[in-house]
């Protein structure tokens, strides 16, 4: 039997896909605050089943699906007033200590570039001023551009309110609906091909899976790790900035450099240059190590068979496509990608065409 048929199927689907792709691109603003609630109702339908299973059809669904949305919602709130506060603490503290700062850079690279023939003499006073002046002109700009946007129409004002208000509902109608939703797109699928296409889904799936469930446990380890790391350099912040290091890993390379940006601002306003610079180097340095050659591999590599490289250019890739969403959903994309590649080398390797 000529597998032709099979190639001509397949074609078909990589069209789909393609015209698929473009409509995403094109929607990519309208489609945000949907992509991001299906992200977080694949990652809380677990949470979902276990609850039906344990409550049992007593319980609505409705019911447990604003728990699952509830304890979500509580836990975001959660993590943004522990960060929102060490901000606005450090950014009070920088400004009042910043002319100690100059001071004391001065004090440490004026001996040094003088042996290099360079002189250079710092006004703290003056150097605080203009910081001054250039945030409060960043504060003004800032305002009077979200009153421009308020007086004609509220545009920006009311869209991010509308994501706001969008994301839950939008999740709360995946997490109620999405598996009828499921079932409805399997009814349009041909009958020969539809075995084919739910063994696909459910390998994807169990990917996925694996993904969300390996990188749920690096972010626990990574952030114990920030925590007692920078607690052991006695820095006062290390719980929230730690914590935050940790979390915001799932946005790979910015969780990490957030997290240094904050330990540095808090290490150099506490403590010795030396000592903070000590520091940032052994636990930031040590946790690059311990992210990147012990628990992505073993947590999340080998889990979903991802090299490096193709890490690297998927979150180039998406990021490009996007934005924000495109980095967030470039590893499971990639991992649902690296399914579907298998399926294909699969069917190649077994067919005449690679006979010869």
């Amino acid at each position: 039997m000529s597998s032709s048929p099979d190639y001509r199927f397949y074609a078909a689907w990589l069209l789909i896909g393609s015209l698929l792709s473009a409509l995403l691109w094109w929607l990519a603003p309208v489609l945000t605050p949907f992509l991001i609630a299906a992200v977080i109702a694949y990652v809380l339908s677990p949470l979902l089943k276990r609850l039906e299973s344990f409550c049992g059809p007593s319980v609505p669904r409705f019911v447990l699906v604003l728990l699952c949305e509830s304890v979500f919602l509580m836990l975001l709130v959660a993590f943004v007033a522990l960060i929102v506060p060490v901000l606005f603490k450090e950014a009070t503290r920088l400004q009042a200590q910043l002319p100690v700062l100059l001071a004391q850079l001065q004090t440490t690279l004026a001996p040094l570039l003088q042996s290099f023939g360079v002189e250079i003499q710092l006004d703290p006073q003056g150097v605080k001023e203009v910081v001054a002046k250039q945030a409060q002109a960043l504060w003004h700009n800032g305002m009077d551009s979200v009153l421009a946007s308020l007086r004609i129409g509220g545009s920006v004002a009311l869209a991010l309110i509308g994501n706001l208000v969008l994301v839950p509902v939008a999740l709360f109608y995946l997490l109620m609906d999405g598996h009828h939703l499921l079932g409805h797109m399997r009814e349009w699928l041909p009958r020969k091909a539809e075995p084919s296409v739910s063994r696909f889904v459910a390998e994807a799936d169990t990917v996925l899976g694996e993904y969300v469930r390996g990188q749920l446990l690096v972010m626990c380890c990574l952030s114990v790790y920030y925590v007692a790391g920078m607690s052991l350099f006695g820095l006062s912040v290390a719980w929230p900035i730690g914590i935050l290091t940790g979390m915001a890993v799932f946005v790979p390379y910015v969780g990490f450099g957030v997290g240094l940006l904050l330990a540095a601002l808090s290490g150099f306003l506490e403590m010795p240059p030396m000592q903070a610079s000590l520091m940032l180097a052994v636990v930031f340095g040590l946790g690059q190590l311990l992210e990147g050659f012990v628990l992505t591999p073993r947590l999340i590599g080998e889990r979903i068979g991802l090299h490096p490289l193709v890490v690297i250019f998927a979150l180039l890739a998406f990021g490009q496509l996007l934005g924000f969403v495109g980095v967030l959903i470039a590893l499971p994309a990639s991992a649902v990608l690296l399914v579907a590649l298998r399926r294909l080398r699969e069917r190649y390797f077994a067919s005449r065409l690679y006979a010869g």
